[in-house]
Parts: C-alpha cells; sequence; structure tokens
C-alpha cells in the first residue's frame, strides 16, 4: 500500500508538473461575459494572441464591440524598433482606430476614453524595470482610474519571473524606461504588478484603477515560459529574453549589444575591444534596428548564447560582471558611457556608474543594493498571484 501510495503522489506530481499554462486571453469563457452590450477599449500588441489568431479578431468575431486600440512601444502589430515615433493611425484589418501611447501622448486623454465603458490590457511583459509596457500600464491605470472606466486585464507569465535582482530605482532617476522604486528585475506578472501599483498608491492623487485580473491556470513562478511571439523586435530568443535585464544597460555605453545582427541581446562588443573571440559588423535591419549603434563597425567581443542556454534557465540573476569586463577591456581613448544620463536611469541609480568608474569589485557592488532589495521582496510579496 505504501509504495503504490508513492507511485500515485509521484505520478500526481509528474502530471500536474506537465499540466498546459493557460493565459488569462486564453479563457475567454471567464471574460467574454464581462464585455456584452460594452463599449471596449483594448491595449494590445501583437503578443496579444490566442491560438495564433491576435485577440482583437477573436473579440470582433465575437461580436464584441471594440471601439479603440491603444497601442504600445513597437506599436500595435509590433512593427516598430525601439524608440520609434509611433503614428496614431487605423488597424488596415479591423478598420478599429488606433491611439498610440507612445511618444508625446504616453497617458489616455479624457476625451479617448470617451464612450468607452471598459479597457482591455493583454501584452507579454518580460520581467524588467526598463521595458515599457509596465510604464505603459501606469498611465492607462492612471487615466482609467481617472475617467472611472474599470481595467480588465488579462494577465500572462512573466519569462524571467523566477528571481527578482538589481538595485532599486531612486525616485530622481523616475522615467519611461523606470518609474516605480523596484528592482530591474522584479518578478511580476503584470497582473501582480498592476495590483502593487494600486497598492503602492503610485498613480498620481492616490488614484485607485478598478482592477479585474484574469490570472493564469497552472503556472507559478518557478516555471520557465518560452515565448512563441517576439515580445519586441530585437528580443527574438529565449536566451535574449533571459540575458536581457543584464545586457540592456550598454544602451547607454560604447558598446553594442548586437542590434543589427541575427542575434541581439545574446552578444556584446565594440571596435578596438581587448577581450573576447566573436565578432560581428552592426548593419541596418528594416523594422528592427535601422540605425544600430557600431553600424557598418566591425567589433571584438563575446558571445553568450550557450551561457544563456545552458545555465539561465536554472538560475538568473543581474549580471553585472559584463559591464565591469567591458568596462576593463574597452579602448582608452574611447568614453564608455556615451550617454550617462540615459544610462542611469536604466540603472535606477548614478552610483552604479560611480561604482564601476572607481573599480568597485563584482561583490561589493551587489552588496550596496541588497537592503532596498530586500525591503522591496516584502513589497512584492504582498501582491503574488501566483506561488513561488
Amino acid at each position: 500500500m505504501k509504495r503504490l501510495l508513492i507511485f500515485f503522489l509521484a505520478f500526481f506530481y509528474w502530471v500536474t508538473s506537465f499540466a498546459q499554462i493557460l493565459t488569462g486571453a486564453a479563457q475567454t469563457e471567464r471574460y467574454f461575459p464581462l464585455l456584452q452590450d460594452k463599449k471596449v477599449a483594448v491595449c494590445f500588441n501583437q503578443t496579444s494572441v490566442i491560438q495564433n489568431t491576435h485577440l482583437v479578431d477573436t473579440l470582433i468575431s465575437a461580436k464584441i464591440n471594440v471601439v479603440k486600440i491603444f497601442a504600445p512601444e513597437h506599436g500595435f502589430r509590433g512593427e516598430a524598433e525601439a524608440g520609434a515615433h509611433i503614428q496614431s493611425s487605423t488597424d488596415a484589418k479591423t478598420g478599429v482606430p488606433i491611439v498610440s501611447l507612445y511618444g508625446n501622448n504616453k497617458k489616455p486623454t479624457p476625451e479617448q476614453l470617451k464612450n468607452v465603458d471598459i479597457i482591455i490590457f493583454d501584452m507579454q511583459d518580460v520581467g524588467c524595470r526598463f521595458f515599457t509596457y509596465i510604464s505603459t500600464l501606469h498611465y492607462l491605470m492612471e487615466a482609467a482610474a481617472a475617467a472611472k472606466v474599470p481595467l480588465l486585464i488579462l494577465d500572462r507569465p512573466n519569462p524571467n519571473g523566477y528571481f527578482v535582482d538589481g538595485p532599486v530605482l531612486e525616485e530622481k532617476y523616475k522615467s519611461f524606461v523606470g518609474m516605480h522604486p523596484v528592482p530591474v528585475v522584479h518578478g511580476m506578472t503584470i497582473g501582480e504588478y498592476a495590483q502593487m501599483i494600486n497598492g503602492e498608491k503610485w498613480l498620481e492623487k492616490n488614484l485607485i484603477c478598478e482592477l479585474q485580473i484574469i490570472d493564469c491556470k497552472n503556472y507559478t513562478h518557478n516555471d520557465r515560459y518560452s515565448l512563441l511571439i517576439k515580445p519586441s523586435p530585437n528580443l527574438s530568443s529565449d536566451e535574449a529574453i533571459y540575458l536581457y535585464p543584464s545586457l540592456c544597460l550598454f544602451e547607454g555605453t560604447y558598446i553594442s549589444v548586437g542590434r543589427g545582427t541575427a542575434v541581439p541581446f545574446q552578444i556584446f562588443g565594440a571596435p578596438g575591444l581587448t577581450a573576447g573571440n566573436y565578432y560581428f559588423t552592426p548593419e541596418p535591419i528594416k523594422g528592427v534596428s535601422e540605425n544600430p549603434p557600431q553600424k557598418g563597425k566591425k567589433c571584438r567581443g563575446f558571445d553568450l548564447t550557450d551561457e544563456a542556454r545552458e545555465n539561465l534557465t536554472s538560475r538568473n540573476s543581474f549580471n553585472i560582471s559584463y559591464l565591469l569586463t567591458a568596462y576593463k577591456y574597452c579602448p582608452k581613448e574611447v568614453k564608455f558611457f556615451t550617454n550617462p544620463d540615459f544610462f542611469d536611469k536604466l540603472a535606477g541609480n548614478s552610483t552604479l556608474r560611480w561604482q564601476i568608474i572607481n573599480g568597485r569589485t563584482e561583490e561589493e557592488i551587489r552588496a550596496s543594493w541588497q537592503p532596498a532589495l530586500e525591503k522591496f521582496k516584502k513589497i512584492r510579496s504582498k501582491y503574488l498571484l501566483y506561488t513561488e
């Protein structure tokens, strides 16, 4: 009997371990009834998909009245590179008006929310403070709260949701690439993050957004979630998504992260770098990286793809060793921090740049952000929807 019980428990664990993760969007039976006879606005992008069909097409096929599309960075269909100006327009397939929430109009205006009964938010995040979908979420919540329009979030797993790491943003360095006092890697889904924005009263005038969250099924923070659709044009693989938290800070430096190659955010290097056995030359790629850093110049550096594939699925961190290595081997005649203000915004402080310049060790740097990181983890625990 004991042996049979052990077998049953092992079989149950095996079955539940491989249970299919269901996104919020996939559970239409839970939220379609909430949309009947409503004028619906959506904040979607190319990741807002159910079984290869865009969610806006699914909604319209179900006779749900979609009256407006709000588009984040990279656009509604995900065709714009980072930082590109997104035009408001009309979706060619559905005829629904598109309002850009990137550029000068980051927050819906009262006029844009006029005659809207409910807003749906469904986008695949990657769990990093500077990935701007959570900034779009903040402004959407703020506008919805002011207009007294409820926000329905269709949650999705976080591919970097199994760890929390990095310096916590200081208020002075608040920007669109970092709006909240959270670490570089926050370890939360969009639904959990929205609850934290409300709970910590981060919206202006202490507004509270009316939220309803369709949570994922069969997901925990220990799960590794592979993305079938690129969350942005330059995050084209699981390896890039795992490395993105650590490599993105190079965007404020002389170092290329491989924009303009087939493997962006899997490599780093620069002309004249005196270490590394990997060589690449960034070239324009239409719709992905049309003017990449170090365009047309041969770069020397490192390919981290194998390291990401072999190690980062089991453990990950905000890894500053890449920054320290690049700084050490950067040509002396070259200015490493080409955009120090942007680097500080990405880091969430100016301390990290000072520490790198002044030769602090990786251990010293990591130790400096631990008190704020531990404080954040306690705050985070209040808003989790999924077990760890």
